[in-house]
């Protein structure tokens, strides 16, 4: 089997992702350790939809860390699926369905993650769950297009661990009226300047690998 350069840049990336993560998740230890009695009682539900299966475990595990309970799915037409959103099955099912956020991959097979926000967002019984869009592109019209439509954030892979904490942290103060109405008005500056090159380099994929910043703020470093 033929292996190509940009084949090893990416498999070497997703290494480091994973050693990251993997330290992260124990400095996090005493973190939760010290917190975990509080934090069971408001434990998220974070449903992530990817088509990449190392991507879908890294966010997995970061938010596992952060101390959200996890629902993976492959794709989107599975994420309509397990909301009940695919057609046929009645509401019933959605009654004792509780899910506070949702991340999704915007490049999938099928179903892409912008799809799949519309969707959500055309349901009542889950329009007002906030859905944040990843991608390793940094594209500046479809970053517009996400948050038009109602996208919470937009995250650059590889998503960090202050990404997620910074999220999540967000949706535990979403029953605050004046923290929502920010969010729903903030988003221009998490709007970044389009790249030159709308496919990013091998360089800069390796060189965020290693970089602690969250990813909306490394979009704008790199615009």
């Amino acid at each position: 089997m033929f292996v190509s350069f940009f084949d090893v840049i990416y498999l070497t990336s997703l290494f480091f992702i994973l050693l990251s993560v993997s330290q992260e998740r124990t400095m996090a230890v005493g973190d939760l350790s010290s917190s975990s009695s509080s934090s069971s009682s408001q434990e998220l539900h974070v449903l992530a939809v990817d088509d990449n299966f190392v991507d879908r475990k890294v966010i997995e595990r970061l938010l596992r860390i952060s101390a959200c309970k996890v629902t993976t799915v492959e794709s989107g037409t599975r994420a309509l699926q397990y909301l009940g959103l695919d057609g046929d099955n009645g509401s019933s099912a959605l009654k004792d369905l509780k899910v506070n956020l949702i991340v999704t991959d915007y490049s999938m097979p099928g179903l892409t993650g912008y799809e799949l926000l519309k969707k959500i967002k055309e349901s009542s019984a889950f329009r007002e769950i906030p859905v944040v869009i990843m991608s390793s592109e940094n594209i500046q019209p479809r970053i517009e297009q996400c948050m038009t439509e109602g996208a919470e954030d937009f995250l650059l892979k590889p998503v960090k661990l202050a990404d997620v904490k910074r999220l999540t942290e967000l949706i535990m103060r979403s029953g605050e009226p004046q923290e929502e109405d920010k969010a729903k008005h903030s988003y221009p500056n998490r709007i970044l300047q389009n790249n030159t090159d709308s496919s990013s380099s091998s360089h800069d994929y390796v060189s965020s690998v290693d970089d602690d910043t969250p990813s909306s703020k490394r979009m704008k470093l790199e615009s």
